[in-house]
């Protein structure tokens, strides 16, 4: 067994124009002092990193580690939600992912897509150059507004898109085993891949690649009523990446998954700082460990009511409570008698 990583933060969510949330080094001295050993970074926010740079230079990556390391936390991962997501965008979602794309390509489908690909490559060079085994991504969506089947999808609408997404994603998969680094798909609604069965059907698309895995979020599963512990022991050796995010699930004889188009604060399902939701991490950290899981348990906040400074300082504490260091060694072991073969033999009265 192994033990996980952590307490480590992703930063998407509090990156800002004040500081300390403003600049690398002044968000990585805060995030070490809420109590964290690590951070995971989005690669599109150029207050933190020059992504093109990092994929060119190594000195520049290790310069970029060093400010983090003198600062007390590690650089755990990068992520390409925003990149990845415009691998594959639906033409009725054209307008909202817009202001996720570089200026010089907003309006323009196919060039968005084609600097979206090239967004991620360059990300999982930039992860080899830091020596990071693991980038986070979005998977994009083509089949996303077919997901209820009403009016009824016509024959092969599913497989089309599936087949589409997969050979977007086929080029940059095999860059990613180029560069040693496995893409972990963050399994979500509004992603081709929202649960086992689409991460299944994009996996048989391509082949059963080897750099095609997940990042585990139970979160996204609650909210649609999947069981995320079976799931740990269903993918455990696709799952190479850890959100820790809680959530809770109320229905009521007015709404249940769909939310009836409320704001978060109004749904039967929202997401909760860690502790304040319904997510059983106990068992799921048990499973973790005894699935040999050794990467990182990397602290995502979202929550509809708290603070996110709070959440986020209470969140590494919540995550130091519930990592397991793995026993080298059996509790019972101080009753072994010691065996041999002729012993087991004899026991067994043969």
């Amino acid at each position: 067994m192994k033990t996980i990583q952590g307490p480590a933060l992703f930063l998407a969510q509090f990156a800002g124009d004040e500081a300390p949330f403003n600049s690398w080094d002044g968000i990585t001295k805060w995030a070490a002092d809420c109590g964290y050993k690590g951070v995971q970074v989005p690669s599109w926010d150029a207050r933190f990193i020059d992504l093109a740079r990092a994929a060119e230079s190594r000195d520049y990556c290790d310069e970029f580690k060093g400010v983090a390391a003198a600062n007390g936390v590690a650089v755990t991962e990068l992520s390409t939600h925003l990149q990845g997501q415009l691998v594959a965008v639906h033409p009725a979602y054209d307008d909202a992912f817009e202001g996720f794309a570089d200026p010089s390509v907003r309006g323009n489908p196919k060039a968005r897509q084609a600097w979206a690909v090239d967004q991620v490559k360059l990300a999982l060079t930039a992860s080899q150059n830091m020596g990071i085994n693991a980038l986070a991504s979005f998977s994009g969506a083509l089949a996303w507004p077919f997901v209820y089947p009403w009016p009824q999808r016509p024959a092969g609408l599913v497989e089309a898109a599936f087949d589409e997404l997969a050979a977007r994603w086929l080029p940059i998969l095999n860059h990613a085993d180029e560069c040693g680094v496995d893409i972990c798909y963050e399994i979500h609604p509004g992603e081709d891949l929202h649960d086992g069965i689409s991460f299944e059907m994009f996996l048989d698309r391509v082949n059963n690649h080897s750099r095609a895995n997940m990042l585990y979020d139970p979160s996204h599963y609650v909210l649609q009523c999947l069981d995320y512990l079976d799931n740990i022991d269903i993918y455990k050796d696709r799952i190479k990446m850890f959100h820790v995010k809680d959530a809770e699930f109320n229905p009521t004889g007015r709404q249940g998954v769909y939310g009836g188009f409320q704001g978060w604060v109004n749904r039967a399902g929202r997401f909760r700082s860690l502790g304040d939701g319904q997510v059983d991490f106990g068992a799921i950290f048990s499973k973790m460990a005894a699935n040999d899981f050794d990467g990182w348990a990397v602290v995502e906040w979202e929550c509809a009511l708290k603070h996110p400074e709070d959440g986020a300082r209470e969140g590494a504490q919540f995550v130091k409570d519930h990592i397991i260091r793995v026993t080298e060694r059996a509790f019972d072991d101080f009753a072994d008698g010691g065996t041999d073969d002729a012993a087991n033999r004899r026991m067994l009265g043969i």
